[in-house]
């Protein structure tokens, strides 16, 4: 019954994150990255707030601050970040390479924090995840001549998203996942609403196309992509979550061939058996317990001996 839960939360997870690349096509049509994302977090962090009221959800100022730094590094400025640099011109399939770097962070993080142990088959996993993510980028290289500090910024994001998974871990909030996304997408919201203030166009198009966009990256994006992220890290821990976003590059290319007809190469084939493959072998190769304390290593009363106790439970 476990098996199937996470078998089904991790396609969610990969569908529906995929969709986000998908809605901000479709947005970005209609108007600047920042503005879409402003009017999408509004729309979200009013219609959670509604929810969390219906429901009693009351956060603890305690939750609302570990929950606005999260939400600042997985949503501000992840994707303030990576859309700006893609509107700046790196192409999408760049960017997605270097956020594709993302689970390796994470990894190599959780290793080093948590005592998770890497073995041999999770590092093949990881490399041919990474090789196979390559293949659809080579595929969909537009070859843009960018000054190289411009790809700093999807770069940013990558590592915004890594610190803020790896801070789902450390700070491990316990609230109601919806009562948490309250929280980040109100932060979020204020972030992007400014930043589309200072531009001066915050003003939203009113436009039928537009509004689907909202409607598309409210409801999958937002509630379906970030509630199925949040479910696995919770459920499975950061670098099994991190490790399934391996498979959005592929999944985004088949997403564009079916609604806009983007053409699918073989070598966006290719990278979409091995980026499968890669998952299967990391997916595979995870010994770490699912019942170890998430912070122990930083709770500032834990003995010496029992932080060591701690560690060799993990890394069974």
């Amino acid at each position: 019954m476990k098996t199937n839960v996470d078998a089904v939360a991790g396609t969610a997870l990969v569908v529906l994150w995929s969709s986000g690349f998908i809605g901000g096509e479709l947005g970005t049509a209609e108007a600047p990255a920042h503005t879409l994302l402003a009017w999408r977090y509004l729309a979200a962090a009013v219609l959670l707030i509604v929810w969390c009221g219906y429901r009693h959800l009351m956060p603890t100022w305690h939750a609302v601050r570990i929950h606005a730094v999260i939400g600042l590094f997985c949503q501000f400025l992840y994707l303030g970040a990576t859309i700006t640099g893609i509107g700046m011109g790196v192409p999408p399939g760049v960017a997605a390479l270097i956020a594709a770097l993302q689970p390796l962070v994470v990894a190599i993080a959780s290793s080093r924090l948590f005592g998770e142990r890497i073995g041999g088959r999770q590092t093949l996993g990881l490399v041919v995840g990474i090789a196979g993510v390559s293949l659809v980028v080579v595929g969909d290289m537009s070859g843009a001549d960018l000054a190289w500090p411009v790809y700093l910024l999807p770069a940013a994001g990558m590592l915004a998203l890594s610190i803020g998974t790896i801070g789902q871990r450390v700070l491990a909030p316990k609230e109601p996942i919806a009562l948490a996304m309250a929280i980040q997408c109100s932060v979020s919201a204020a972030g992007f609403m400014t930043w589309s203030v200072l531009a001066g166009d915050a003003a939203p198009p009113t436009t039928a196309g537009f509004g689907a966009a909202i409607a598309w990256t409210v409801v999958l994006s937002t509630f379906g992509a970030y509630s199925a992220y949040l479910f696995v890290v919770r459920r499975n821990g950061p670098t099994r979550a991190s490790v399934l976003l391996y498979l959005t590059p592929p999944t985004t290319m088949l997403w564009a061939f079916l609604m806009f007809g983007d053409a699918i190469t073989w070598l966006g084939i290719g990278g979409l058996v091995v980026s499968g493959a890669g998952v299967a072998l990391y997916l595979c190769g995870t010994h770490v317990s699912r019942t170890s304390p998430p912070a122990t290593k930083f709770h500032a009363r834990a003995s010496a001996a029992s932080i060591v106790s701690n560690s060799a439970k993990v890394t069974k």
